[in-house]
């Protein structure tokens, strides 16, 4: 998978159009752009000023079936074959798409248990056990991370629930992340799930997963999030929406029983997170599923 497939399409290695087709030996002057597929020599116009100099619009439609081989797609054309929609692969993790994560294997990676919804190539997938610490920190604070890792050769894509994903790379730094956000990471970042500072277990403390070191992180949040940096101004966020914060920030529980001011998720209780010092929170716009109360 390091070059292009025979007789595929790719991504314009120029940028200008969303897809170029590959005969196998060289670049062909057949693209494809915006599901429209037309005719453009590497080195010529925008997609904008490129009069289209091919078969009429439907012939194209045919020409651009073979995704996977003149034969697997015979017969059939639409918006999911004509390439739009194709795996990716100009990197080696990447977002194939706001809703799914890429990663591409060559070291093993950690992933959340079930996220896994497609791979390719000889891949293989085992229960990834918290040690002995963890597992009794996860068992009192409710903060579960259950992992599976992932490892061999191969592409696979991780998805959860349909939420957005977001990939953070991390140089010798630290973030702390809800567990429930966690999608990936790679196995050279070491995790732990620590008690935010500021408050504690009889008084209501919050419990996240810390990753510390270099390597890579996909995050999900349940809508787009607004990221707010600290070092701006005393910065405060619902402990139900908070997705993720720089591990080096200050923080503190603060809890408010102001009868009517509910501005936050409960029943005349309300509990924050202060952020203070230089680093980003990440906030997303929603604060979970809401929790019926059983008879």
């Amino acid at each position: 998978m390091t070059g292009p497939a025979q007789g595929s399409w790719q991504p314009d290695p120029e940028g200008r159009f969303d897809y170029r087709w590959h005969d196998g030996q060289q670049w062909t002057d057949q693209v494809s752009h915006q599901g429209q597929v037309q005719r453009s020599p590497l080195g010529g116009p925008p997609p904008q000023a490129q009069a289209y100099g091919g078969p009429p619009p439907a012939q194209a439609q045919q020409q651009a079936q073979p995704l996977g081989g003149a034969d697997g797609f015979s017969g059939i054309s639409g918006d999911l074959v004509d390439g739009r929609f194709s795996e990716k692969e100009a990197k080696p993790i990447a977002n194939q798409n706001a809703k799914l994560l890429r990663v591409r294997l060559g070291e093993p990676f950690m992933a959340r248990q079930g996220s896994m919804v497609a791979y390719q190539g000889n891949v293989d997938f085992a229960y990834e056990g918290s040690g002995a610490s963890k597992f009794i920190k996860k068992a009192l604070t409710g903060e579960g991370l259950p992992l599976m890792r992932c490892s061999g050769q191969g592409d696979v894509f991780l998805a959860e629930r349909a939420f957005d994903v977001h990939l953070l790379n991390l140089n010798n730094s630290g973030l702390s992340i809800s567990g429930k956000n966690v999608l990936a990471f790679s196995s050279s970042l070491d995790w732990n799930v620590e008690r935010v500072k500021g408050g504690s277990m009889v008084a209501g403390g919050l419990f996240n997963t810390t990753l510390r070191g270099t390597g890579w992180v996909a995050l999900t949040t349940d809508g787009a999030p607004v990221v707010l940096n600290a070092a701006e101004a005393p910065t405060f966020a619902d402990t139900n929406a908070i997705v993720a914060w720089s591990a080096n920030l200050q923080t503190q529980l603060k809890t408010s029983f102001k009868a009517g001011a509910l501005i936050g998720r409960g029943s005349g209780e309300a509990m924050q997170v202060a952020f203070h010092g230089n680093g980003f929170v990440i906030v997303q716009p929603s604060e979970g599923i809401p929790v019926t109360p059983t008879a």
